[in-house]
């Protein structure tokens, strides 16, 4: 490993808006985030699929009608 050209490497505490601490090691001294794990709500299981502006209706729609094209030569093709 050549001498001098890889940067310092700290132990460091990772702090999250909510309050958690982790300890960690990198190249940054003291790291602040917006959101963590103990936090996410995909990790607490707190997550609720909200379906806004009915996307999946949309695409429901969308390729019912893409089903219904690809069927149709299918269907009116002549039997062997």
């Amino acid at each position: 490993m050549k001498q001098g050209i890889h940067p310092e490497y700290f132990e460091t505490d990772i702090q999250c808006a909510c309050g958690n601490k982790m300890a960690t090691r990198s190249t940054l001294k003291g790291i602040h985030v917006e959101i963590c794990s103990a936090c996410h709500p995909f990790y607490t299981g707190k997550q609720k699929l909200m379906d806004t502006a009915g996307r999946i209706e949309k695409f429901q729609r969308k390729y019912a009608k893409a089903k219904a094209q690809t069927k149709a030569p299918e269907e009116t093709a002549a039997p062997s």
